[in-house]
């Protein structure tokens, strides 16, 4: 059995690691709660008992103080975009990185080596708006080499997705995430201040065209622009192998979040069974961020992401570098640990693996509530990808 978990080990190598490791420490000085520390906690109680016990081939060094496994790693590619959505980027724009100071193709590929050499089983290609990086198409077929990387997944804007869907399908991608507003062409200028429906559109039908099962649909609800629209969205799965994920309102810098502004999960729920009372709920993984739904005999499928009224922080297993090669644990936190800069200063491979585990080790039970998050200093969503 031992012998079957090859490079990741087994229970017995989690406890070594969590005992051996108690010297790390991250860069920025912080307190770092050593990995013994961990142990003892998990020991302290039933379900930690239960997880060291029981001990699934996951580096250590991913794992948080309160279990959670971090097999989901989010790589912004640019913090360059050819929309201007309101929820996403400021009116103004951006201040944006120099060219020099964002990762290589080659430091993209490193980094994705050592998560999923620790445990990652799922990258997703996020930006800014990943496909209008050049090599983008190269990056995936590079990320398809890895042993243990199970699934890479794209989340665009949809305007470029045509033209190098075919490609990128053949360099291995097979998760697909498309944002999408409206279905009204004159209100998606509106919100993403650019013309470009018609491409979304046809890039979500190409990626239905080439098997993507489902092809996700991001629609960000808002208060006074789109939440009438719940319902011609649910039609939208009728014939269609899709997911329109509906997303609650979430407050980052400069998108001049307002409560006021957002459509809770549950009110969103009460709008659509009033049309489908016999809405069903489909089962999800414990690691889901969405609530999903479905019309009995539509071909797709509707979900809720509900991060502001019912956070899903207790089973979060995602981490995210930013195209400047900054690690965050959490989409709202704003601790950022800087790969880019240890990693271009010759740092080892364990030395990276020490200092992505002293981030991981300082991750909060959960994000701090939407209206203190509102308050909060953090990047603006295009500067985080998502």
């Amino acid at each position: 059995m031992a012998a079957a978990w090859g490079r990741r080990g087994g229970p017995a190598l989690l406890r070594g690691v969590l005992g051996a490791a108690a010297g790390r420490a991250c860069s920025s000085g912080a307190p770092v709660r050593a990995p013994s520390a961990v142990a003892q906690e998990l020991q302290s109680s039933e379900g930690g008992r239960f997880l060291l016990e029981h001990a699934v081939p996951f580096s250590a060094f991913l794992m948080d103080s309160f279990g959670r496994q971090h097999n989901y790693l989010r790589i912004s590619l640019t913090e360059k975009c050819n929309l201007r959505c309101q929820y996403c980027m400021p009116e103004e724009g951006v201040q944006l990185s120099p060219k020099s100071e964002l990762l290589t193709a080659q430091e993209i590929i490193a980094l994705a080596r050592l998560f999923v050499k620790e445990g990652v089983e799922k990258i997703r290609l996020t930006g800014g708006e990943p496909l209008i990086r050049p090599d983008v198409v190269d990056i995936v077929g590079q990320l398809y080499k890895l042993e243990g990387l199970k699934t890479i997944a794209v989340t665009t804007n949809g305007i470029n997705l045509t033209r190098l869907l075919p490609r990128l399908k053949e360099a291995g991608l097979n998760a697909i995430n498309i944002s999408l507003d409206t279905l009204v062409p004159a209100k998606f200028e509106f919100i993403v201040r650019r013309k470009g429906f018609h491409k979304v559109m046809e890039g979500i039908h190409k990626a239905t065209e080439l098997g993507y099962r489902p092809v996700k649909v991001n629609c960000v609800v808002m208060r006074g622009f789109n939440e009438d629209e719940l319902l011609g969205f649910v039609d939208f799965t009728k014939d269609l192998p899709l997911d329109v994920r509906f997303i609650e309102y979430m407050p980052f810098d400069g998108n001049k979040w307002n409560f006021k502004k957002m459509v809770s999960y549950k009110e969103m729920l009460d709008t659509i069974k009033q049309r489908w009372p016999e809405l069903e709920k489909l089962p999800c993984e414990t690691s889901s961020t969405a609530k999903s739904y479905k019309v009995p005999h539509f071909q797709g499928q509707i979900s809720f992401i509900t991060s502001m009224s019912e956070h899903f922080c207790g089973s979060c297993n995602r981490l995210r570098i930013t195209a400047d090669g900054n690690l965050k644990v959490c989409l709202f936190g704003n601790s950022e640990v800087s790969l880019r800069d240890h990693l271009r200063s010759g740092a080892s491979e364990e030395e990276l693996v020490q200092i992505i585990g002293a981030a991981v080790g300082r991750k909060k039970k959960q994000h701090a509530g939407m209206f203190n998050i509102s308050q909060m200093k953090n990047r603006p969503m295009i500067l985080i990808g998502g």
